[in-house]
């Protein structure tokens, strides 16, 4: 049961090209907004769509994935988990974030 403990599985398509992020010791992570449509009928019987954004990153083997055939609008189905993180911008103003870890990507479509 551990094993569904903070489980993600998406399928969208890029918003943007991913940003490729080198660090000074070579390593790299990739990031990047997931678009996933939704709809539904509302009261009157209205259909309503959606689309829900969510940031995304990918670190170690799957970043040389990404880089080489990942770009904006491509369809890809993810699994990884959430995770937080905050930071402090220029004026001291904190920000938060939850983002989508991939530890498994699928290219999908064409």
């Amino acid at each position: 049961m551990n094993s569904l403990r903070n489980k993600v599985q998406l399928i969208g398509r890029l918003g943007q090209d991913p940003e490729i992020i080198t660090f000074e010791d070579g390593g790299k992570i990739a990031r990047f907004n997931l678009a996933i449509d939704d709809s539904y009928k509302d009261k009157q019987g209205n259909k309503i769509e959606r689309t829900y954004w969510h940031p995304v990153v990918v670190k170690n083997g799957l970043v040389k994935v990404v880089e080489n055939y990942i770009t904006k609008g491509k369809e890809i189905a993810i699994e990884g988990k959430l995770t937080n993180r905050s930071w402090d911008d220029n004026d001291g103003k904190k920000h938060y974030v939850t983002e989508v870890v991939v530890n498994e990507l699928l290219m999908l479509g064409k």
